[in-house]
């Protein structure tokens, strides 16, 4: 069994009693690690993704890529009683246990690890067009007892939650890490400010109203986002640069190279275009799989 908890704010501690579990984690987070007795855990490189079935895992690589929502993941194979230890660029680290059927929301830059009792996918929120946070968020839905995620905070966390209270709550989406509960809503603030370059900085907002309950996890360093919409170049926040929107172009362009992966894994031997030889190997591939 996998045990998940936060060390000195910035590093995650994995303790596994009596072996046979895996844990996903970002890839190169690995930092250090014990074991009592001779090595007993292994690395690999999730290809595809951590599911189970290759189909719906090429699915699932698929529908990330197109989003934007990729997330290069490790598999962490424990055999034995061991300790490991993992971070990413000293960020802080926060660890939720997930209930069985809890969900939670978080951009896929923020995930740093989580127990094969999670269900890892994309859902679409279809909202965020001027924000870092794009039309769609990644998910961790807890489908075992030992359902653990550990999410990564520049800085230290803010937590707010109206779930007993009922409270309107408003955050900004640059700002957001995650959330357990109902989706936000998104809120516009413009007016003929914005177009002389006056705009506040704050023209848009997650919202989750006292019906719509939820637990927010927010960081106290905002992504930079964004679009220039004043006369003076003035912008609604600032443009992109960690990490940008999804274009069609971009996405194609993504798809089109896992693809080329499945062709070269999956039986296809070309260049792995959307039309090209790779690409056809492939579904070929996939289709002798599973007799098609």
């Amino acid at each position: 069994m996998l045990k998940l908890e936060t060390l000195n704010e910035l590093t995650l501690k994995v303790t596994s009693q009596g072996g046979g579990d895996i844990l996903y984690t970002k890839a190169g987070a690995f930092i250090c690690g014990e074991c009592f007795g001779a090595k007993n855990y292994q690395f690999e490189k999730v290809l595809l993704g951590p599911q189970g079935n290759p189909l719906q895992a090429a699915l699932g690589q698929l529908t990330r890529r197109f989003t934007g929502e990729n997330l290069p993941l490790m598999k962490v194979i424990n055999r034995g009683n061991n300790i490991t230890y993992y971070a990413n660029d000293a960020n802080h680290v926060v660890v939720y246990n997930l209930r069985q059927g809890e969900t939670i929301s978080v951009e896929s830059e923020n995930i740093l690890a989580f127990t094969s009792d999670c269900r890892y996918g994309v859902r679409f929120l279809a909202q965020g067009v001027i924000s870092q946070k794009g039309l769609a968020t990644s998910t961790l839905t807890g489908v075992g007892p030992n359902a653990q995620v550990a999410v990564l905070v520049d800085g230290n966390p803010i937590v707010l939650s109206n779930v007993q209270n009922g409270a309107t709550l408003e955050v900004d989406p640059d700002a957001v890490v995650c959330w357990i509960g109902g989706d936000p809503g998104f809120k516009m603030d413009l007016s003929w400010k914005n177009l002389i370059g006056q705009a506040s900085g704050e023209s848009y907002m997650f919202e989750w109203s006292g019906n719509n309950t939820a637990t927010v996890i927010i960081q106290p360093l905002e992504r930079e986002s964004g679009v220039n919409i004043g006369m003076d170049g003035g912008s609604s926040g600032q443009r992109a640069s960690r990490q940008q929107n999804q274009t069609l172009g971009g996405a194609a362009q993504s798809v089109q190279g896992t693809l080329g992966q499945l062709g070269n894994m999956l039986g296809g031997n070309g260049t792995g275009g959307i039309g090209g030889a790779g690409g056809a190997g492939g579904l070929g591939g996939i289709g002798g799989m599973f007799g098609l």
